[in-house]
């Protein structure tokens, strides 16, 4: 599943990646085409930039907050859960340790099986 994520937050910052090279492209030809002043060029893919990080950071967020839900909704363990889990029987198992380490060291009174009469 987070693989899955990855992967499709990749194929978005590639294709973000792409389509500002073309933007600059498209605009470099523009200046020197003598169509768009080169501080508005420089002004036009500025705000590209600055609008596609602000709409993939809410991506992003969106993205966290919709597979949160759904690990919720599955009921599928988290990190958290595991790393809570371990703890608890790390620390079972270190009781468990104590108790039969104190029935080896205290040996139980034997009783006799002869009759008596």
């Amino acid at each position: 599943m987070e693989e899955l994520v990855k992967k499709v937050l990749y194929t978005g910052v590639g294709l973000v990646a792409t389509t500002t090279e073309k933007l600059q492209k498209t605009v470099n030809d523009l200046v020197d085409q003598g169509k768009v002043p080169q501080e508005e060029g420089k002004k036009i893919v500025d705000e590209f930039v600055s609008s596609t990080e602000s709409k993939r950071n809410e991506f992003e967020k969106r993205t966290s907050e919709l597979i949160e839900s759904i690990v919720r909704r599955l009921e599928i363990p988290t990190n958290s859960d595991y790393t809570a889990l371990s703890k608890r029987i790390a620390k079972l198992e270190r009781q468990l340790k104590t108790v039969q380490s104190k029935e080896v060291a205290a040996p139980k009174e034997k009783t006799s099986t002869k009759a008596t009469k």
